[in-house]
């Protein structure tokens, strides 16, 4: 009996410790830095493959492709040298990057609808949803982790 007893608690205790190294190593883990020119190849070979594109409808979609990278890549380091000077950005700020991306967003599907064919843009509009779908899931997923932490934090004060 005592035998089972240390067994049991042997594999709890085990078990516990493999989790807690899992989830370090999940925070820990960084993605590849690829370039603009890497980044705007993969986008466009996945976009292939997904809508069937012709070449000429490569040609066009590409240039929309490395400036929507380059603003995004833009907009991620002015948001991280904000981060770390600790600057939030004003109700004014948040307004004009709102209307900005939506803005960005009307023109690209303005450009997409002249590229691609009915059936086509319909295959990426359902795209375009699901994406956005997967993001949402994604944030509410990181926002209740952030709350647990936030609680955690609380309460060891």
């Amino acid at each position: 009996m005592k035998n089972l007893a240390s067994i049991l608690v042997f594999i709890f205790a085990f078990t516990l410790s493999t989790n807690a190294q899992r989830k370090g190593n999940k925070q820990k883990r960084e993605r590849p830095q690829f370039t603009v020119a890497q980044q705007t190849d993969i986008a466009l070979k996945k976009m292939t493959l997904a809508l069937d594109l012709s070449n000429k409808q490569q040609n066009q979609l590409k240039p929309m492709i490395v400036s929507k990278i380059e603003a995004r890549k833009a907009f991620m380091e002015n948001r991280k040298q904000a981060r770390q000077e600790k600057k939030k950005p004003s109700a004014d700020e948040i307004y004009a990057i709102q209307t900005k991306r939506l803005d960005n967003a009307i023109a690209m599907k303005a450009q997409m609808k002249d590229i691609l064919d009915k059936e086509q843009f319909a295959k990426f509009e359902k795209m375009q949803k699901k994406r956005k779908m997967m993001v949402k899931k994604k944030m509410q997923k990181n926002s209740k982790g952030k709350k647990a932490q936030r609680r955690g934090a609380k309460k060891e004060k």
